[in-house]
């Protein structure tokens, strides 16, 4: 009787490392969330991640702190600055979006980078492959060529006599020529003229407006850019004031007052990074993380610019 109570006390005692490890504080993470644009411009999006982080169990508070970094729309430098600095901290991963994607790619090499690209990541030279990215960086690119078209279809539909289009685009957005292309090919096709505004960063968009209003379009068709996203408002409270009506590719232009959008849901697409981050931080090399490109897409008409 007395060997069995002290066989089980020191069965017990045994045990009590590892009940105390396993009631140890998790590890808290560091994910770093660099943009190239503004605090403001970027909320929506900083939600959805965190979203998809708490789909895969991190919550800020808890296991996870978010380095928030925004270059205000700086050039490239102050963007690169800002992916040291966190690279210094340092963070487990670092996300990033738009056209500050390729700079901190290019800039940061020890740290994974999960990113949210509106351009084709292989042309920008930032992955090999979809499917096998290289490299330390991997994510989702919202590039769909083929939509391009199917807007000036849908801006014949709702406008019947439409007869001139002005596409705003960002030369340096990787792919925007094939995108133009198909602007150009769905004009030719419907007998609309087509003429480009080509912008590469926010003053050039700013000088642009007063081309596109001398041009007088019947609609404006913005391709899809991390530029344009974070100047939406300032693009649609321009043809609003012009009564051209807009159409782009992300619903938040419809959101800010464009006629309609059609594209994929971006909101998703950021929520869909919290996957990249829970696998990287279980281990997976982002090199061996396909780069996804959205299957789902939505048509959104702003019923009040409708009227």
């Amino acid at each position: 009787m007395k060997r069995r109570r002290f066989l089980a006390s020191t069965l017990a005692l045994a045990s009590l490392p590892r009940i105390t490890a396993a009631q140890s504080p998790s590890k808290v993470f560091r994910v770093g969330w660099l943009i190239g644009g503004s605090a403001d411009g970027s909320a929506l999006f900083l939600d959805a991640l965190r979203a998809g982080l708490a789909d895969h169990g991190y919550v800020e508070g808890q296991n996870l702190v978010i380095e928030k970094r925004y270059g205000d729309d700086g050039p490239e430098p102050v963007v690169a600055a800002l992916a040291n600095e966190l690279a210094r901290l340092p963070v487990d991963v670092l996300v990033t979006q738009g056209y500050a994607t390729r700079t901190v790619v290019k800039e940061i090499n020890s740290i994974p980078i999960v990113y949210v690209f509106s351009a084709d990541p292989i042309l920008a030279g930032i992955a090999r492959s979809l499917a096998r990215p290289g490299g330390n960086a991997t994510g989702i690119s919202l590039l769909s060529v083929e939509l391009n078209g199917k807007r000036i279809e849908l801006l014949r539909e709702m406008l019947p006599q439409l007869q001139r289009v002005t596409v705003i685009a960002n030369p340096a957005h990787s792919g925007a020529n094939f995108e133009l292309q198909a602007c150009d090919n769905a004009g030719r096709q419907l007998g609309i003229a087509v003429r480009q505004a080509l912008v590469r960063n926010p003053a050039e968009l700013e000088e642009s407006f007063a081309e596109i209003a001398a041009g007088k379009p019947g609609a404006i068709t913005v391709l899809p850019d991390g530029l344009v996203i974070q100047k939406r408002q300032r693009i649609v409270d321009f043809a609003a004031g012009e009564r051209i009506p807009v159409i782009s590719g992300w619903k938040i232009f419809a959101e800010s007052g464009a006629l309609c959008t059609y594209g994929p849901r971006l909101t998703e697409s950021y929520r869909r990074a919290g996957y990249y981050i829970d696998r990287i931080l279980k281990g997976t090399k982002p090199a061996e993380l396909p780069i996804e490109r959205p299957t789902v897409f939505e048509l959104v008409v702003n019923l009040k610019a409708a009227k």
